[in-house]
């Protein structure tokens, strides 16, 4: 990667991980925290933590898409704003009700289509995997170092505090979109890292990408679920006050990282994706029945935390490569797309479900309920094809006139170890699904050089 690229995706990850922080803080503590406002109920609660997640699935597409049309500085730094805007209104809060308020907003800070399409605009094809594996890095570690640190903040500065830190992140965030990040000579659109809306009707029809679908809608409804009724049960079992969760947090996730890597290894090197991925949800419905029955046994809840993040770990670094592997060759970037707003989408279920579930019968419903849904997961990814092993690669084609896209399509078609090729006269590049293991890309160099 050149300086400026490196300087582009670094920015823009930093932008990612200053959000991201700032929404991932929030979950080991919103339910102890919340509890002590006016009008705060279990349902409340729940809503108002999975609120954010509503409008965020519901605006990223939109977002991304008017990004194309007046820049994407403007809709990163608008977006931000937003989010911005939505952490002050829900520090300043004096009720559940205005703390749900502020979450919505946040929500509507729907930037991340937007980022990932400003990655492409300032990578060239050959290095943008990389680029958007760095970004793919830096969302992973956001969420363990938010986790962690979420509840050594609120100890120090409350619920309240750290939407305001969340506010602050939000301005250096749009101080480093405006006077860090280079401005591209030119906005493109990029079907491999943005939907396309002329793709939307294929990939929904995509049985194998549906599934992938709502395996990230599951995990975030168990997720933001599970965290409305864990932290009572660290104070009931292990009698961790407000404030030192982070004191088992660390351990726990540092344990969950270490197990995460040779199950991921055996998934992508060893091609066990699927087995890998029916573990981990077994392993991920197993911990919820295990937090449900710990009861007094500190051990039980420790080992089903360990198992619990484990399998999110695992799953959330499986399940974007197997988005890219099933897509079609150019339409990774809307099935990306579509797969971040189950997501998010997920987690406005998680919360609204989870806190619904638990005014009715308190946290071993909430268990229940993961477990549940983590079982129609198990489901729905048994009858799932097993992945193959095929990779995305981009040739430029240059210049091509209309009439040669059908002839040129073909001949890259017939290359050795090339499984789909589709050809984007506009965008310049022929867009491959390829098997590496027979893959030539003197081959397809010869090819597109006409």
């Amino acid at each position: 990667m050149t300086p400026r690229e490196l300087r582009a995706t670094g920015s823009l990850a930093a932008i990612f991980a200053m959000r991201l922080l700032g929404l991932f803080m929030i979950y080991p503590v919103f339910a102890t925290y919340a509890r002590h406002l006016p009008g705060a109920t279990p349902a409340m609660i729940g809503l108002a933590l999975g609120a954010y997640g509503l409008t965020q699935g519901v605006l990223q597409i939109p977002f991304g898409l008017l990004s194309d049309r007046i820049g994407r500085k403007t809709v990163i730094s608008a977006g931000l704003l937003l989010f911005g805007i939505g952490s002050a209104v829900a520090a300043l809060a004096t009720s559940i009700e205005g703390v749900l308020v502020g979450r919505v907003l946040q929500g509507t800070g729907a930037v991340g289509s937007a980022i990932l399409a400003f990655v492409a605009d300032l990578t060239r094809e050959e290095v943008r995997t990389r680029a958007m594996a760095m970004i793919g890095m830096t969302i992973g570690l956001s969420f363990v170092i938010a986790i962690v640190l979420g509840p050594a903040l609120a100890g120090a500065i409350g619920l309240a505090g750290i939407f305001w830190l969340t506010a602050g992140l939000a301005a250096t965030g749009i101080g480093i979109t405006l006077g860090v990040v280079p401005t591209p000579a030119a906005t493109l659109r990029h079907r491999d890292a943005e939907p396309v809306p002329a793709l939307f009707a294929r990939v929904l029809r995509d049985r194998e990408l549906l599934r992938l679908d709502f395996g990230i809608f599951a995990l975030h409804v168990v997720l933001t679920a599970s965290f409305l009724a864990v932290p009572r049960l660290l104070m009931g079992t292990l009698q961790i006050t407000s404030g030192g969760e982070w004191r088992l947090y660390l351990p726990v996730l540092a344990a969950s990282v270490v197990l995460m890597v040779p199950a991921v290894i055996l998934a992508e090197k060893g091609g066990r994706m699927k087995e890998v991925l029916i573990a981990a949800i077994v392993l991920l419905a197993a911990s919820n029945v295990a937090m449900a029955v710990a009861g007094s046994h500190g051990a039980v809840l420790i080992a089903a935390l360990i198992g619990f993040f484990t399998a999110f770990n695992v799953m959330e670094a499986m399940l974007p490569s197997l988005v890219t592997k099933s897509a079609p060759a150019d339409a990774k970037g809307t099935a990306t797309g579509i797969y971040s707003s189950a997501q998010f989408l997920g987690i406005f279920v998680g919360g609204a479900g989870g806190g619904w579930v638990s005014a009715v019968d308190g946290v071993t419903g909430v268990f229940a309920f993961a477990f549940v849904v983590a079982l129609i997961w198990l489901v729905i990814a048994a009858t799932m094809r097993r992945p193959r092993r095929y990779k995305s690669y981009l040739a430029r084609c240059g210049k091509i006139a209309q009439g040669e896209v059908g002839v040129l399509a073909s001949r890259l078609q017939a290359a050795p170890g090339v499984v789909e090729a589709v050809v984007a006269p506009e965008e310049g590049v022929a867009y491959l699904k390829i098997d590496p293991a027979h893959f030539d890309a003197d081959v397809v160099n010869r090819i597109v050089a006409r």
